[in-house]
């Protein structure tokens, strides 16, 4: 059950709308987004956001899991991270008591395969200590607090940045908060939307202007902007040829040998 209805996303302090490099097309930036949104939905089809590492698709995966998945699969695959989620599950260790309770030397073995064990090991023992100390161990009771608050607290523990905190917002809290990483700026930096560099929040900003405030709408979009940079518009021999955004695409800073003519 998503929160959309009358639950509107944090706005970080500072967020504004980025420097569009593309003036706004006749039909509007809500209509060209959701043009893209199918376009996407179409090549890939759903994909059932936040996965469960512990069933197939379409499940997905319930609060803790998907926060655990969301920290072990920083810096890694996510076939890594989904080793070390079953692992955690198997051992009984898929839940915050027991891992707030678990010492680190247990933990780490167990999620050896999503790398940077020990660091990630502490990350989760923090996360759950949080939800202990601050929240009696209740994670809903901690996910159903105002987006603004909920934000906040999570960017204040340790290995938790903007991308990981919305990520956590969108997928374990269900609310319409649309994650931002380092596929979307390639994707939109190529199409000719964004700088390079554009900064985080600003492409937050005009997502949320431009996309219904839904959370399962949002999560989606994120979830199909990551297959297209995941195996299309890779950082090093991108598939322009493959690619389903390949007509309204202005291939900024992509080589002339990905940039053969596109299908149609």
């Amino acid at each position: 059950m998503t929160r959309s209805s009358g639950v509107r996303a944090p706005a970080p302090d500072g967020a504004g709308a980025p420097r569009l490099l593309l003036p706004e097309p006749p039909e509007g930036w809500s209509a060209w987004l959701d043009g893209i949104f199918r376009r996407l939905l179409e090549a890939f089809g759903p994909r059932h956001w936040w996965p469960s590492a512990l069933a197939p698709a379409p499940a997905k995966a319930a609060p803790f899991e998907m926060i655990a998945g969301a920290i072990l699969v920083q810096n890694v695959a996510w076939s890594n991270a989904a080793r070390a989620v079953r692992a955690l599950a198997e051992a009984g260790l898929l839940e915050v008591a027991a891992v707030h309770a678990a010492p680190p030397d247990v933990l780490e073995p167990l999620i050896r395969p999503a790398a940077y064990f020990r660091q990630k090991a502490q990350r989760l023992k923090r996360f759950a200590a949080h939800v202990v100390e601050r929240h009696g161990g209740d994670l809903a009771a901690m996910l159903r607090q105002p987006p603004a608050q909920l934000r906040a607290e999570l960017l204040e523990l340790p290995g938790i940045g903007p991308e990981t905190a919305d990520c956590i917002l969108c997928y374990a809290a269900c609310l319409p908060v649309m994650p931002m990483d380092a596929y979307t700026r390639r994707i939109f930096a190529r199409v000719g939307l964004f700088e390079p560099d554009v900064d985080y929040h600003a492409m937050q900003a005009f997502f949320h202007a431009h996309t219904p405030e839904e959370a399962d709408l949002r999560g989606e979009f994120h979830a199909l902007v990551d297959a297209l940079g995941n195996g299309v518009c890779r950082k090093r021999d991108p598939r322009c040829s493959a690619c389903p955004l390949g007509q309204i695409c202005q291939r900024v800073g992509v080589g002339s040998a990905a940039a053969g003519p596109a299908d149609p």
